[in-house]
């Protein structure tokens, strides 16, 4: 036997997300022993997860955790603990981030990420290449708003999408593939596109279930994680653990342990652990016409106006049932869902600046821990500012192509973008994660999740945070290999 006794794993990664699927799908396939650990369980195949009233009324499947905002009003983010994270609900839409977006724009309080596109670039044709993502027809209903819109104003860019090509032939599958997720397999999350690959691989443990509530110092350094702690008592180890809880709640690990390890006030990325949360501006809108609107897929294109340079418009891939519900809660509930016949979604987002003072935390002092999320649209002027024209242009552009519209602001609970609270960069004073993915002034611990992302760019995060986990698992797995080349097993 070995007289160096082996963790339980190479890897551990907590959460099945966008991040977390990824890593795991990297990790796996690169031959390393690897603990999936997911808080939630696999969904429900019943179609349960397409149901219009259990979905949106009753919000089933909703994550019930209580935060606290800024002020200290209750509220509960849009969150999701299931097998496969948001990506089963949204994260369809699969948008590179463009060159401009990797470096820092000082005026609109953007951070610059610490490396430019081209090293991303290979990651994200893999990603795209494993989601099945491809380029739908734009549909009759759709095209003919189009038509009416000024292209100067308004350029349009095909809008990939992470659907099986057969999803036109299933129209309830089409029509809810947005805010719903898939019972057939057509939409290519996490779980479908990448953990369905390693089914059955002897050197994956699937856990689900098991909540993470404490990460594990090494005995010899408190700077080096050796593992983590289940909410039931179980303890993991291996080599190497990997955040991917997502942006509201890897955060809250790292500080967690810090504090509990006595080393929050020597770790000079401390200070930022936490801090720079995103979450878009974002506004839906209702547009209506008078004829009636059949459209499928809907979300075929993207639109961007020069400009308003950090925004974008995308359509809903909402049918009429479910755009009638954000038509204004003053309209009659029957007359609101005929509205929904003859109206267009639209999803309009500006990026938000980092402002350092957007954070997530815990209450010190609760038992459980008390999360909170302090977050401010108005310590991002610009964006402020900027979100607001391109509300009141798209709806003046509608208006002129004969379409009357209402628009809802989308509050602090959407947060189905959220990103940053753990920002990658080259200074351990002004970030926490490391260009390799690991964290400054830790050893054997990364995060793969959106907390990196020191932008959140115009378009939906998603795809780069596919990429961003792609890339940092195989510098993981090279180098984890390179050391067992080079160190030769110890035989007693």
């Amino acid at each position: 036997m070995n007289s160096i006794q082996r963790p339980d794993y190479d890897c551990i990664v907590v959460g099945s997300g966008a991040g977390g699927s990824a890593a795991a799908y990297k990790l796996v396939t690169a031959g390393l022993r690897v603990a999936l650990v997911e808080k939630g369980h696999a969904l429900p195949r019943d179609h349960s997860t397409l149901d219009f009233d259990k979905v949106v009324h009753q919000g089933l499947f909703k994550s019930t955790e209580r935060w606290h905002d800024g002020q200290g009003a209750p509220f509960a983010p849009e969150e999701y603990f299931n097998l496969g994270g948001k990506t089963k609900w949204y994260g369809a839409a699969l948008l590179r981030y463009g060159r401009h977006e990797f470096g820092a724009d000082p005026a609109h309080q953007c951070l610059g990420w610490p490396f430019d596109y081209d090293e991303l670039a290979p990651w994200y044709d893999e990603a795209e290449s494993l989601l099945g993502v491809r380029e739908f027809a734009v549909e009759p209903g759709l095209e003919r708003i189009i038509a009416r819109l000024d292209r100067d104003a308004w350029q349009m860019q095909p809008l990939p999408l992470a659907l099986h090509a057969s999803i036109l032939a299933n129209p309830l599958e089409a029509s809810r593939f947005d805010g719903f997720a898939s019972t057939a397999g057509l939409k290519g999350d996490g779980e479908t596109a990448l953990l369905s690959r390693l089914r059955g691989a002897p050197n994956l443990v699937l856990l689900t279930g098991a909540e993470v509530v404490g990460l594990i110092g090494a005995s010899q350094s408190p700077h080096r994680i050796g593992g983590v702690r289940l909410k039931d008592g179980r303890e993991l180890y291996a080599g190497s653990v990997l955040l991917a809880a997502g942006a509201l709640h890897s955060p809250r690990l790292l500080q967690r342990y810090l504090t509990s390890a006595g080393i929050a006030d020597t770790l000079l990325s401390a200070d930022a652990i936490g801090r720079y949360l995103k979450l878009h501006l974002l506004t839906a809108l209702v547009a209506v016409s008078a004829t009636h609107q059949r459209d499928l897929i809907r979300k075929t294109r993207v639109f961007l106006n020069p400009a308003l340079p950090h925004s974008s418009v995308q359509p809903l891939g909402f049918d009429g049932a479910l755009i009638g519900t954000l038509v204004p809660k003053l309209v009659p509930r029957a007359l609101a869902r005929q509205i929904g016949t003859r109206a267009y979604g639209f999803f309009l987002q500006t990026e938000d600046g980092a402002h350092r003072d957007n954070c997530v935390s815990e209450r010190p002092g609760t038992d459980p821990a008390q999360p909170v999320m302090d977050y401010d649209p108005a310590r991002s002027p610009s964006a402020v500012r900027e979100h607001a024209r391109l509300v009141a242009d798209f709806r003046s552009a509608l208006l002129r192509a004969g379409m009357i519209s209402f628009a809802q602001r989308i509050g602090n609970a959407g947060t189905a973008h959220v990103s940053g609270t753990l920002i990658a960069g080259s200074d351990p004073a002004s970030s926490v994660v490391a260009p390799d993915g690991h964290v400054h002034g830790m050893q054997s611990l990364y995060v793969v999740d959106g907390s990196i992302l020191p932008r959140s760019s115009r378009v939906n995060p998603s795809l780069t945070i596919y990429a961003w986990s792609l890339r940092v698992a195989h510098l993981i797995a090279s180098r984890q290999h390179a050391a067992r080349s080079v160190i030769p097993e110890v035989v007693s």
